[in-house]
């Protein structure tokens, strides 16, 4: 890996460049001779929070040359995963750089994702189809904790090691995950939630999916903290976005149920009301109607008393604030959710979300990249490499080493 630190100069070799400055200062007043200046690249800051140490940099991954590193993500186009995949290429950049290859000879490394990050049948294809490329070593990001057993058995038999990252998985052959403490960053969500509304009330949380470990781990990490330390924060409801056509036909069935019975207590009393109760619905038709804002808003009407919505991703934090907009209750909702790309920090500084947990996916795909190749050369890894995370809200987001952090 590039090394960017200042130089350190020896005394007497400052003193002879200095007698050389002058002596081409006095022949041409012109000429204008400077110090040699090195400095940090924007991402350093990325690299500085992965713990342990070794895991940002390249230093002595002597990789063969045309190895092929094949990255999976979960997702891909969102701020999150475009981020990752920047310093997925980081990396690359600096071992092939390191080790003087170009062409032909440069380490291959590619990354690949769904379209959308909870689409498991589309990461098993293109598991499947990596595998039938015979990489020297896989790293992914599972979309479902339990899924692609068969492809990881595989995997093994043709001596393919897999790495996780951002989620890990519940195959026993993983032996290195890289990725956020989510459980104890969501905990750090959970107590700043708590001074936002003063330890007390009912909130509502809005999780990305309900199978991967990552969106397990966030819900766990929160609701751990807020019942050891905060017992006066009640949970309403938890939601998972990939269940929402799930949740949409509820709420019509519910809907019906209730107009039925209001339609038989309206006969009861002597109307004709009742007149259609026994016409068949189609609460399937009638759920496609609803848009994901709706159950938001469904929920929050069943629970009036809710105060807050703590959100696992960009997805969801956006989700929630489109619903409190259309519910004009932006003023009543404190907000605070995962992740920082352009909508979020747009909706931090106006003042919709209260706060944002800001993971490091610059520092996740490049020390994921480092992983792959120190298994690749059996160096051995750490069962799980920490990337580190920060809280921010509006008070701090300009400050220039929270700056440096944030992905768009």
């Amino acid at each position: 890996m590039k090394k960017y630190k200042f130089r350190k100069w020896l005394a007497g070799s400052v003193a002879v460049f200095m007698t050389a400055s002058l002596c081409a200062c006095a022949s041409d007043p012109k000429e204008e001779t400077k110090l040699p200046v090195s400095e940090d690249p924007v991402y350093q800051v990325n690299l500085d929070a992965i713990s342990p140490a070794a895991y940002n940099n390249v230093d002595g991954l002597n990789l063969k040359a045309g190895s092929y590193i094949s990255i999976i993500g979960r997702g891909s186009g969102d701020s999150y995963w475009n981020t990752l995949a920047s310093g997925v290429k980081q990396a690359a950049d600096d071992i092939n750089e390191a080790l003087g290859y170009t062409g032909n000879d440069k380490v291959k490394v590619t990354y690949n994702a769904p379209d959308k990050s909870t689409d498991i049948d589309d990461q098993v294809n293109i598991l499947d189809e990596e595998l039938s490329r015979y990489p020297d070593v896989i790293g992914i990001a599972s979309v479902d904790a339990a899924a692609c057993q068969v492809q990881f058995d595989l995997a093994t038999e043709s001596d393919i090691p897999i790495v996780a990252f951002d989620s890990s998985n519940n195959y026993d052959g993983i032996l290195c995950v890289v990725k956020t403490d989510n459980i104890s960053a969501a905990a750090a969500v959970a107590d700043n939630l708590s001074t936002e509304i003063k330890d007390s009330g009912s909130i509502l949380i809005l999780s990305q999916d309900s199978a991967s470990a990552t969106s397990m781990d966030r819900v766990k990490g929160f609701t751990d903290e807020l019942q050891a330390n905060h017992p006066n924060i009640l949970i309403a409801e938890t939601l998972y976005n990939d269940k929402m056509d799930e949740l949409k036909e509820a709420i019509i069935k519910e809907q019906n149920e209730n107009n039925a019975g209001d339609s038989a207590d309206s006969a009861d009393a002597g109307t004709d009301a009742a007149a259609n109760t026994d016409a068949p619905t189609d609460n399937g038709a009638a759920a496609a109607d609803l848009s994901d804002e709706d159950v938001i808003q469904y929920y929050l009407e069943k629970h009036p008393d809710v105060r807050a919505i703590y959100t696992t991703n960009t997805t969801t934090t956006q989700l929630a604030v489109s619903a409190c907009k259309q519910m004009n209750r932006m003023s009543s909702t404190t907000i605070v959710g995962f992740d920082a790309g352009r909508t979020q920090l747009d909706s931090l500084k106006n003042g919709e979300v209260q706060g944002l947990l800001v993971q490091n996916p610059f520092g996740m795909g490049y020390a994921t990249v480092v992983a792959c190749a120190r298994t690749i050369l059996e160096q051995g890894n750490e069962a799980v490499v920490n990337t580190g995370y920060t809280w921010v809200t509006k008070d701090n987001m300009d400050d220039e080493a929270i700056a440096n952090l944030l992905y768009e």
